[in-house]
């Protein structure tokens, strides 16, 4: 009895209070606070993760660029020890450029715990759907944006070279900030991009748009890509905007056949529950069909029933 007494009175998890409400607004101040200050501490681990290791991500993010700068110094006859180059307008520019690159990979590298932080203060306000359709977007996100951050970079060493090229009889010196901010941005937008398909998916897992309504918009969807293609990516050439719209409209494809194969267990679902009723249809009564007369009781006829006497009345002169 007593061990039962203990379970009962076993204090609820931080999760439960906050799911079932008994959670008081200051509680919630306070867990945003806590959580806050988690998130804060890993960015700050990874900042100094990412400062340590700052001088090798520069020299990959530069390597397009100075291997175009290398090939144009041999093709002089150049010998000797190469050295890549760039142009620095302050003294310090080094040294900020090395804390960009640090806040930049620590964002990345923390990003599981500032996640979590952030997930574990929202998911107690959400259904157990909303929670399953979260984890499974999350797991499908990422890979999504590494991918498209890959296909940025690609394109960034191969529109380098067209575009240097053009310029061969002039001595450039591109400068350090400027081509940081270029490289990352187009890898962020081709990340973004690739990201296209999930809110596809979302407009038909909400029951805003159906498999059949987003195939009939699939010239709408293409036209609209390539125009977002055209001015996100920062180069003029045909060559970067083609190479991130035909992947996104090869994925919008991909996320309508999703669509149909959702609608399709939707329409199993429904229909082992519901009947062929549609969500906005409603429902006939079912009626007793043929030879209903048989299974029809008979009804005897009324009796008439003696009034009932009427209540007395009680006041107070009464005797």
């Amino acid at each position: 009895m007593a061990l039962r007494l203990r379970r009962g009175d076993k204090k609820k998890s931080q999760f439960e209070r906050a799911s079932d409400g008994s959670m008081t607004l200051m509680d919630h101040l306070r867990e945003l606070r806590s959580r806050l200050f988690k998130a804060s501490l890993g960015l700050v681990v990874g900042l100094a993760i990412g400062v340590y290791f700052a001088t090798p991500i520069l020299d990959f993010i530069n390597a397009p660029y100075c291997d175009f700068q290398e090939a144009q110094w041999l093709k002089d006859g150049n010998v000797g020890v190469f050295k890549c180059g760039f142009n620095a307008v302050s003294p310090i520019d080094t040294l900020l450029l090395n804390l960009r690159v640090g806040l930049f990979v620590g964002f990345i590298i923390s990003a599981p715990v500032w996640l979590y932080q952030l997930w574990a203060f929202v998911a107690p306000g959400l259904h157990r759907h909303e929670r399953k359709y979260t984890y499974r977007f999350a797991a499908v996100a990422g890979p999504l944006f590494i991918a498209g951050a890959t296909l940025g970079y690609f394109v960034i060493s191969k529109s380098l070279q067209f575009f240097l090229g053009l310029s061969s009889q002039y001595s450039l010196t591109v400068d350090i900030n400027g081509y940081y901010d270029f490289v990352t941005n187009v890898m962020l937008l081709f990340g973004a991009g690739f990201e296209f398909p999930l809110l596809v998916v979302a407009l038909n897992l909400v029951g805003i748009a159906s498999a059949k309504r987003l195939l009939g918009w699939w010239r709408i969807a293409t036209v609209l890509v390539f125009v977002f293609c055209a001015v996100v990516t920062p180069t003029p050439d045909p060559f970067g905007m083609t190479a991130l719209a035909i992947p996104m409209v090869g994925m919008y494809f991909a996320a309508v056949g999703f669509a149909f194969m959702h609608d399709k267990r939707k329409a199993k679902r429904q229909a082992a529950t519901w009947g062929e009723v549609d969500d906005d249809e409603a429902s006939t009564i079912d009626d007793l069909g043929e030879g209903s007369d048989e299974h029809a009781s008979t009804v005897d006829d009324p009796t008439p029933v003696s009034p009932a006497e009427p209540p007395k009345r009680y006041d107070g002169d009464a005797t």
